[in-house]
């Protein structure tokens, strides 16, 4: 004999899977909630910690470089018997860069992605440049061009240029001047690399320097500096009587 199931139990089954699908999808969604906060959590203390290492190394760096600078740029000369402790001096300036050097090495090496880092990396060339290790600077100094901050590289780009000018390589430094005049840097204006560009064209290419001359005096007439050197430039092309 078939079974028969009363309207009220019908409603009482149905209202039981109602409930239990309603619970499932309760309790789904609050698993999902919970991931979503778990991974939240998750997100926000791993940023806190990235952060924390990340200004602890730039903290660092920029105290490793701030001793590396004392050195650069300390004095020239014999020891003062009457000066600070802290007074630090050298007989020679390659005795200074070579002191300065090591400095500036370990800090770029150590904490490579912080701004203290890429800026000890950049005097690091340059104290290689000061020892006339021309090849090691051009290398240092082609990573930082290379890099992601945009006024650092135009400074590297600028030192560079200067070491091509320097050892028999004026294609090599016009072609860097040139790049750098158009690049709108704000830590290497471009009145300098004109200046510099004219220079360095003054025997080769007179006519083209004294255009360029020409042009730093106009685009740059409320600046005398940059006037008056563009003057001298001229006056050395073609000498008053």
């Amino acid at each position: 004999m078939a079974e028969h199931i009363s309207r009220k139990e019908l409603k009482q089954d149905k209202f039981k899977e109602s409930f239990q699908h309603g619970a499932e999808a309760v309790y789904s969604h609050s698993t999902v909630v919970t991931i979503v906060v778990v991974l939240i959590l998750v997100i926000a203390v791993g940023y806190a910690g990235w952060k924390f290492y990340s200004d602890r190394q730039t903290l660092q760096a920029s105290a490793g470089l701030d001793d590396a600078m004392k050195t650069y740029g300390a004095r020239i000369g014999l020891p003062n018997p009457n000066a600070d402790a802290n007074d630090i001096s050298f007989t020679t300036e390659e005795a200074r860069a070579n002191a300065s050097l090591p400095k500036f090495a370990a800090i770029a090496d150590k904490y490579p992605r912080t701004n203290p880092g890429r800026l000890a990396r950049y005097y690091q060339a340059l104290t290689l440049e000061d020892l006339e290790r021309h090849n090691q600077a051009e290398e240092e100094l082609k990573k930082i061009s290379s890099g992601s901050d945009p006024e650092l590289a135009a400074m590297a780009q600028y030192q560079l240029a200067n070491i091509y000018a320097r050892t028999g390589k004026p294609d090599d430094a016009v072609k860097t001047y040139r790049a750098l005049a158009d690049a709108k840097s704000v830590f290497v204006p471009r009145p300098l690399v004109l200046i510099e560009l004219a220079d360095l064209l003054r025997q080769s290419k007179p006519a083209e320097a004294t255009t360029i001359y020409q042009q730093i005096k106009k685009e740059y007439a409320d600046n005398p500096a940059f006037a008056d050197r563009a003057d001298r430039g001229l006056d050395l092309i073609a000498p008053k009587s």
